[in-house]
This record gives structure tokens, C-alpha cells and sequence, in this order.
């Protein structure tokens, strides 16, 4: 097997103790056992898929479709979906059950041998972030791009790491950079979205105005939808999503089916990352519309 490439496979009854039985015993094999008909089987399937590219070579990701063999659940004891199998050496080593985020997923390949240098550097610069020392974040992440430019995942960190610091158009240009597969990518997409929504934000008169506004009428739905705009532009998500659904609720019709549409866009920007509250926004809007 050549290192330089990503394995990402669809299994099926057939070919399943050939393509993951038998590689196990060459390199780790994570087979999500999935419906695509549902959401977080999907928002799993798509960060291995991307990771098994940015680790390509290292392990093998597959994915079987419960729906269509079901007696393959039966043989493994899998029951709920999404369920992360992991084979090694020819025997299965490991079940994950229940939807997995990224930094979860990334730490579980790295037990089984699968990580970059970048990834530890990554790390430290999250944790740094987190305690508030974003210069310092700043400064690892700056370190494990020159060490490995081809993770992009680095790149990507940094952005989120700019756009949280409202350092928009430095995020917009590093962003630019990316290849348009990782622009494409779930976490791609994310990235766009906040970019798009910190854009918009921008050109409002700022939260507190705002505010102000609708304490002296309610009802004030260009200063509500404007409002939206800067709750998700500081990640308030459910904040942005209320009165979003307020002014859909009060006015349907406000500026073409505009509320309508930032609700959309927004759970779409939800969607890779938060897919359950995406999930939740989506049901929502389906039955306010049924």
C-alpha cells in the first residue's frame, strides 16, 4: 500500500472480511456502521472521510450501510448508528458508540499509532486559546505550518483562532490560501459561514444599538434580524436562532423570506460541526412551515 494515499472505502456483506479483515492486518481499520439517512451518520462520515485524507495512508475508513445489512449488526452487536468499529490485526479491537466530534476522533487514531507532530502543536495552541493567551496560540500554530505546511488543518485552526479575535481580514486572506477541497470541506464550510456572518455583522450599527432599539419597540424586526446577525458572529447561536424565528413567526414576508433564509444558512453553517442543534433548528423550521 502506498502511504501517499487516502483508503476510504463503502462495504458491503460481501467484501467486508477481504477489504477490512485482511487490511486490519497491515494498517488500523475504523468501519462507521451507518444510516445515511441520518444526520450525525453523515456529519461523522464526512470528518473521517477528510480525516482519513489528511492522515492518508495511515489508517483505512469505511463505511457500511446498516439499512442495507442488517445482518452485519447482528454479527458485530451494533445496535445504535452512528458505531465506530476499529479492527487490528484481523480481530475487531474497539466499538465507539454515538456521533463523535473531530478532536475526539483525532485523539482515538492517534492511540492507534496515527498522528502528525502538527497535531501536538495544535493541541498546546487550543489549550493556549482557551486560557486566553491567543498570542501564544498564535505563535504554535505560526511553528507547525512552517513545520508542516501541508496540514491544513493547522491552517484551519488559525483561522478559527482569527476569526474569535474578530481579526477578519487577516482570517479572510489565510482563508483564501486554502485548497478548494478544504475549502469545500465541512470545516471549510464552517469557516466560510462565520466569515460571511462576521462580514454582515460589520455593517450593522453593533449589538448594543441594537438593543437598544428593540427596548423601545419590540417589534422592530430590521433591528432584530440585524441583531441575529451579530449573535452568530459571536457564536450565540440559540440567541441569533430565537429571534430570527421571531421575526419569521411576526413577518413571514420580511425582506422576501430573508429570516427564512438566514435560518437555512445558518444550520447549514451548524451542520458540520453542531449537528445535533443544526438538527433541532431543522425540525423547527419544518414544522413552523408544515
Amino acid at each position: 500500500m502506498s502511504q501517499h494515499n487516502a483508503y476510504i472505502f463503502e462495504v458491503s456483506e460481501n467484501n467486508f472480511d477481504q477489504l477490512i479483515l485482511e487490511n486490519s492486518h497491515r494498517l488500523p481499520v475504523f468501519v462507521e456502521f451507518m444510516d445515511p439517512s441520518i444526520g450525525t451518520c453523515i456529519a461523522m462520515e464526512r470528518v473521517l472521510a477528510s480525516l482519513a485524507k489528511t492522515y492518508s495512508g495511515q489508517f483505512i475508513f469505511a463505511t457500511l450501510d446498516v439499512s442495507m445489512y442488517p445482518d452485519m449488526s447482528k454479527r458485530f452487536d451494533v445496535n445504535n448508528v452512528p458505531s465506530l468499529l476499529i479492527f487490528n490485526g484481523g480481530l475487531l479491537s474497539r466499538t465507539e458508540v454515538g456521533l463523535m466530534e473531530e478532536a475526539e476522533l483525532v485523539a482515538l487514531l492517534r492511540e492507534y499509532g496515527v498522528y502528525k507532530e502538527s497535531d501536538d502543536m495544535r493541541a498546546q495552541a487550543r489549550e493556549k486559546h482557551i486560557a486566553g493567551d491567543t498570542a501564544a496560540a498564535i505563535q504554535l500554530l505560526t511553528e507547525a505550518i512552517q513545520k508542516d505546511p501541508g496540514n491544513t488543518l493547522v491552517a484551519m485552526d488559525m483561522i478559527q483562532v482569527m476569526l474569535d479575535v474578530d481579526f477578519l481580514d487577516q482570517a479572510v486572506a489565510l482563508f483564501n490560501k486554502l485548497p478548494n477541497a478544504d475549502k469545500e470541506s465541512d470545516n471549510g464550510r464552517s469557516l466560510i459561514g462565520q466569515i460571511t456572518f462576521k462580514q454582515l455583522a460589520a455593517k450593522t450599527e453593533g449589538k448594543t444599538a441594537l438593543l437598544e432599539r428593540l427596548s423601545h419597540n419590540l417589534h422592530d424586526h430590521d433591528a432584530r434580524f440585524d441583531l441575529a446577525l451579530c449573535l452568530v458572529a459571536e457564536h450565540n447561536y440559540p440567541q441569533a436562532m430565537e429571534n430570527l424565528f421571531e421575526v419569521l413567526v411576526e413577518e413571514p414576508d420580511y425582506k422576501q423570506g430573508a429570516a427564512q433564509e438566514m435560518i437555512v444558512s445558518l444550520i447549514n453553517m451548524l451542520e458540520p460541526n453542531e449537528p445535533e442543534m443544526a438538527q433541532a433548528f431543522r425540525r423547527r423550521l419544518g414544522s413552523m412551515l408544515s
